[in-house]
């Protein structure tokens, strides 16, 4: 079986997606790049059923390598972000904060330091069907320079160097957008000036080494 150890890892993370609250029922989907290889949680598997065998993998040019079902109906936004950064794993939730912001909202502002894990600012990409190339174009505009993006009436994605720490963005971009309605809901939220949102990026990087 290809991509062993990758395929165990997306069912072990697609396992907390719900009890994490960012998904309701098979909605959202996990990846991982190994090379010029991709694995992705299958299309409309309950994530409680779900197994190592299940998870696809694909090529980069979306050509089915190994797979038991379909996979993922959000394989080409995958295979975009794949194509045009470095990322190394992807998360596509629909976290009801997150989403809830991208309906109403331009972007996620600097509520809080800690938007530097995500480049600055999240901005929300215009809202697509579902799986349609047009989709996946929108969010890669949205990501230039980012590392989460909102998907306008739709749900949110992120990527990372593995998928421990493209998932904790997913955590992290929820937690975030918890924040910023909360402090909506109490007045005009007080926002951090870009150049802060940059010292902290610098600090956060120096911190990892």
């Amino acid at each position: 079986m290809l991509l062993e150890a990758e395929r165990a890892l997306i069912v072990r993370h697609a396992g907390l997606l719900r009890p994490d609250g960012l998904v309701v029922g098979t909605a959202g989907n996990l990846s991982i790049r190994a090379g010029d290889l991709v694995a992705i949680t299958p299309s409309s598997v309950d994530y409680d059923e779900l197994d190592p065998g299940l998870i696809c993998v694909v090529g980069l040019d979306g050509e089915i390598v190994e797979a038991e079902r379909a996979p993922s109906s959000e394989l080409p936004m995958h295979l975009l972000v794949y194509g045009h950064t470095d990322a190394a794993a992807i998360v596509h939730t629909h976290a009801p904060y997150a989403t809830t912001l991208a309906t109403v909202v331009d972007e996620l502002p600097a509520i809080h330091y800690m938007i530097a894990e995500l480049g600055g600012p999240v901005r929300v990409a215009p809202y697509a069907t579902f799986g349609s190339d047009e989709l996946a174009g929108s969010v890669m505009a949205a990501l230039d320079g980012r590392s989460a993006v909102l998907l306008g009436s739709h749900g949110t994605l992120t990527i990372g160097e593995s998928l421990e720490q493209a998932y904790w963005r997913s955590v992290l971009l929820e937690w975030l957008s918890t924040l910023y309605y909360r402090a909506t809901q109490l007045g005009e939220p007080r926002l951090l000036p870009s150049e802060e949102i940059e010292r902290v990026a610098d600090k956060l990087r120096a911190m990892r080494g």
